[in-house]
């Protein structure tokens, strides 16, 4: 990433003019890139053709309860997607290249359109009345230090019933877990003398199933939309330490979660009259999964058990009325009810252990009114403002019995302005109020996240004030750079502290107090014509950084959990002489900090490099080969653990994991028909 921006001045001064389509000049915000702006990547899904908008990157979405909070940064045929739990790169890797029509890339905001909070929307239109397409795609990963192999295939077809249409899709996949394998261990003093030095001969696999299906009809007056999603997956790890010093030994754990989900969904739209349309959405979601964990040594057997259960019901009206071509409003409200049930068992050789919030049920009901409008007074300039009401009633039953009701105001302003036709300047000021995690309500326990932690229901949501200021400048044809700095203003932070139950001191998730959150994202699109024709580069990075009072030693730190640096980048060589083309995909390595009363746990994961070529000798016929973990980067746990609060005791070890893991070859054939 940083070194391409350093080539913008050189190239673009020496960049001849582009011989590709053009997008349609920017209307009120919005570039339209048709199928020919396209054309020399031979795309296959629409997924292929969005990954090349310039300075856009995809957002799935937040993984919260409701609708209304949850949106990433997609638009179907100018609707979000009715699921949750579909993911979005999913849904536009099942729509075919030739079934799109164009893509709008709107930018900071148009009237009619409800941004959903993003500052930048790409909105896929479809071609209207298409007849049956179907796909089958089979692929198979080869793991190259261990001869694993890990298969998949994939089954989806679409067509008209009819008035409506219909698709449906069936995927089963193996997956190979890159962050275990073998590696070494050490155990280390304050001093750095050796307590333990061991080998580690680890192993994660995983076994997928996902059903799809959606139906699109109109129906009284208006159009329906219904949709549905199975998802199974089975996960194993495991684990054994292959002690050496000091004197041969065994330890070994076992972690499995079998894990399923299924969504419900439909979407209702009707226009009443030429300005105002209503749309009703109503959603079911249930999902659980079964955890066993068990730890084997010489001198201690452990055992933990995890039962849950989940389910949301969710019930949303939006009312939009378009007043002009420069101003329209938007005001609709929401309501779901969410409920978890979770029972954990932990046993020390054989014994039960006393969890808090072990055997817990958490009922929330969840309701948010809103309202919104969008004002473009001239050409150049739009602005949006809205305010959301949101309230919720929790009740927990069995280890911890509590009520609370929450409330909370959430106003919104934002805007864009664009000088000239190449460039625009985004901001906005709001207040995000985040959700309480159910998972933080009830003890858990993972091989790779520092051990057991128990839950606590009694936490309130993090709050914050966000300012958020975009400066975005297009070049050429395909060039642009955006850069956004966002502050966040956090109250109510939740983080980690200790718990007292009688003598014992446990961990778990807290409000530890203000703090603050700084990031500065750079997102660039460079094509490098001037170099090799054909050639791009993209790439996005976030560097972050954070503050709050350690609640343990009352000093500033960072808070649990953020990176401080993330980046990827893509190199891509299209060359439609040969009806292929070739890259290479990196991302870039992350350490990740959590803070606990008696340690602090540090992961690291080093640059994930993928080579890739694809060949489609045919237009409904594509042939795709990986080299995957081209670096053969490895997975760095690091745990120091005091002999009691970080405050007061001293440092008691340094354990130290470092996972390697090989190179895979993965091969896919897919055809269309």
């Amino acid at each position: 990433m940083i070194p391409a921006l350093s080539l913008v001045a050189v190239l673009a001064a020496a960049a001849p003019a582009m011989a590709t389509a053009q997008p349609a000049p920017a209307t009120q915000g919005v570039i339209s890139y048709p199928p020919a702006y396209f054309a020399e990547q031979r795309p296959a899904t629409a997924l292929d053709m969005v990954q090349r908008l310039p300075g856009f990157s995809i957002d799935g979405g937040d993984d919260v309860r409701g609708f209304e909070g949850s949106a990433g940064n997609i638009l179907i045929d100018g609707a979000r997607p009715t699921s949750k739990t579909d993911d979005i790169e999913e849904i536009l890797r099942r729509i075919p290249a030739a079934l799109v029509d164009h893509i709008e890339l709107i930018r900071g905001g148009a009237p009619g359109i409800d941004m959903q909070g993003k500052s930048v929307l790409a909105n896929v239109v479809k071609t209207k009345g298409s007849g049956f397409q179907g796909l089958i795609a089979l692929a198979n990963n080869h793991v190259m230090d261990d001869g694993r192999n890990s298969s998949g295939v994939r089954l989806e077809a679409s067509g008209q019933a009819g008035r409506g249409s219909w698709e449906g899709g069936l995927r089963y996949g193996q997956g190979i877990d890159d962050g275990a394998g073998p590696g070494r261990h050490v155990q280390l003093k304050p001093d750095g003398t050796p307590l333990v030095v061991s080998d580690i001969d680890s192993h994660g696999r995983a076994y997928q199933w996902i059903v799809t299906g959606a139906y699109e009809t109109p129906f009284a007056g208006g159009k329906l939309k219904l949709n549905t999603r199975g998802f199974w997956n089975w996960y194993e790890f495991n684990q054994l330490d292959w002690i050496k010093f000091p004197a041969p030994a065994l330890e070994s754990v076992t972690y499995s979660d079998d894990e399923y989900q299924a969504e419900f969904g439909g979407r209702y739209e009707r226009g009443l009259g030429a300005r105002t349309n209503l749309e009703l959405i109503g959603l079911q979601k249930l999902a659980g999964h079964d955890i066993v964990s068990p730890f084997r040594s010489a001198g201690f057997n452990g055992d933990f058990y995890l039962d849950q259960k989940t389910s949301e019901t969710i019930g949303r009206a939006v009312l939009k009325f378009r007043l002009s071509d420069s101003l329209s409003f938007e005001a609709g409200g929401e309501g779901a009810l969410n409920i978890l049930e979770s029972e954990t068992d932990q046993l020390s050789n054989g014994v039960p252990d006393t969890l808090p919030a072990g055997d817990v049920k958490v009922t929330e009901t969840r309701g948010e009114a809103f309202g919104k409008a969008v004002w473009k007074p001239f050409s150049a300039l739009t602005l949006e403002g809205g305010l959301r009401y949101e309230g919720s009633s929790l009740t927990s039953e069995g280890d911890v019995a509590l009520e609370k009701t929450l409330y909370f105001l959430k106003p919104r302003v934002a805007g864009s302005w664009a000088p000239d036709a190449r460039s625009q300047v985004r901001f906005s000021y709001e207040r995000v109020v985040g959700q309480l995690d159910f998972q933080d309500f009830v003890a858990d326990s993972s091989p790779n996240n520092g051990g057991f932690a128990v839950g606590n229901p009694n936490l309130t949501p993090e709050q914050a004030w966000v300012t958020e200021l975009a400066v975005e400048r297009r070049f050429w044809t395909k060039g642009a750079v955006v850069l956004t700095l966002r502050h966040s203003k956090l109250t109510d932070v939740i983080d980690r502290a200790p718990i007292f139950a009688g003598s014992q001191v446990f961990d778990a998730p807290s409000n530890i107090g203000d703090g603050t959150k700084d990031e500065l994202i750079l997102n660039a699109t460079l094509p490098l014509d001037a170099l090799l024709k054909g050639a791009q580069l993209r790439g996005v990075s976030t560097w972050r950084r954070s503050e709050v009072t350690d609640p343990t030693t009352g000093e500033k730190r960072e808070i649990s959990g953020l990176r401080p640096l993330e980046w990827e980048a893509h190199f891509t060589h299209d060359l439609p002489q040969w009806r292929m083309n070739w890259g290479v995909d990196a991302f870039g390595a992350w350490r990740e900090t959590s803070y606990k009363y008696n340690a602090i746990y540090t992961d690291k994961l080093k640059t994930f490099v993928i080579l890739f070529a694809e060949w489609k000798p045919k237009p409904d016929l594509t042939v795709r080969a990986e080299l995957n973990n081209a670096t053969e980067r490895g997975f760095r746990h690091t745990t120091t653990a005091y002999a009691g609060p970080r405050s007061t005791a001293p440092v008691k070890y340094v354990d130290d994991s470092d996972v390697q893991f090989g190179r895979g070859l993965y091969i896919r054939v897919r055809k269309t028909f």
